[in-house]
């Protein structure tokens, strides 16, 4: 159950750090 946590954290952490970088540079996200 740990590990499905520890899963859904960096799922979690890539998407968020995704949503930054299409705010920072929507130029490369069309």
């Amino acid at each position: 159950m740990s590990g499905l946590y520890v899963l859904g954290a960096c799922i979690a952490a890539a998407l968020l750090v995704y949503l930054v970088a299409a705010l920072l540079k929507p130029e490369n996200f069309s």
